[in-house]
């Protein structure tokens, strides 16, 4: 999470559509508005909950889809214009990152991205409750199989 002020900055900042109010945080932050987060904005959109009004795990995880979403539109759209952008996007985040892999192999594999199709991110369907002053996710089982069946299982022509 140290990284994403960093990544964000690196892009040109990213814009998203507020669907929270973090007003309490940042003045500037109002629900239903559309800004580009800069730095440590990003970094309070994705990681918050407490504070704010919907605590939910959930409702997080919403804001994180949204600025993931269109974090890798401008990632691209840089790696586009830019064919040193991804060493140098390593380079700057490479205090922040832990991998067992080298700065080379990263820098392959980053090159691969720009040719990545994007296909969402999944989510699984389920109940959510507190426990103990905690919120626990529990998915079903039918969404479980639905979602391995998706991923891994190709069917046979």
């Amino acid at each position: 999470m140290e990284a994403v002020p960093t990544l964000n900055d690196l892009v040109g900042g990213v814009e998203v559509t507020l669907l929270e109010d973090f007003t309490h945080f940042d003045p500037t932050m109002v629900k239903g508005e559309t800004m580009t987060l800069r730095g440590e904005q990003a970094l309070q959109y994705v990681q918050l909950r407490k504070g704010l009004e919907d605590q939910t795990n959930s409702t997080r995880m919403e804001r994180q889809q949204q600025y993931v979403n269109a974090l890798y539109d401008k990632f691209k759209s840089c790696m586009s214009s830019n064919e040193g952008f991804a060493a140098e996007a390593l380079a700057e985040v490479s205090d922040q990152i832990v991998s067992d892999r080298s700065i080379t192999q990263l820098e392959a594999l980053a090159e691969k991205f720009n040719e990545y199709t994007f296909l969402g991110i999944r989510e699984l369907s389920g109940t959510s409750k507190v426990v103990e002053d905690l919120m626990e996710f529990y998915p079903s089982s039918a969404s479980i199989q639905q979602t391995v069946i998706d991923l891994f299982y190709k069917p046979e022509d």
